[in-house]
């Protein structure tokens, strides 16, 4: 069983970054696999970032390429999302998953935080 909580979000100008944070609870957090979906308003829950449980792979989804990166520390059982040049289509709710085997699908993931609120002014 793994517990996740979610932390970082806010308000920010388009331009800006953020981090976000995901703590997970557990000692086999290092053998998940974790990723990172939101959820704009009207919209259904997209795939993000993933990385695998040695973090040595990481995917995106073309549009944060380049501007998000995911990394995780096992020692601190945090996995984290950097936000660089945000634009007002990233607002959303952004939801930290995790899984023993990972990927871009939300159905591969058993294991979900409570969100974080993501807003992005133009």
């Amino acid at each position: 069983q793994v517990q996740l909580v979610e932390s970082g979000g806010g308000l920010v100008q388009a331009g800006g970054s953020l981090r976000l944070s995901c703590a997970a609870s557990g000692r086999t957090f290092s053998s998940y696999a974790m990723a990172w979906f939101r959820q704009a308003p009207g919209k259904e829950r997209e795939f993000v970032a993933a990385i695998t449980f040695s973090g040595i792979s990481t995917y995106y989804a073309d549009s944060v390429k380049g501007r998000f990166t995911i990394s995780r520390d096992n020692a601190k059982n945090t996995v984290y999302l950097q936000m660089n040049s945000l634009k007002p289509e990233d607002t959303a709710v952004y939801y930290c998953a995790a899984d023993r085997l990972g990927g871009s699908s939300q159905r591969l993931y058993n294991y979900w935080g409570q969100g974080t609120q993501v807003t992005v002014s133009s």
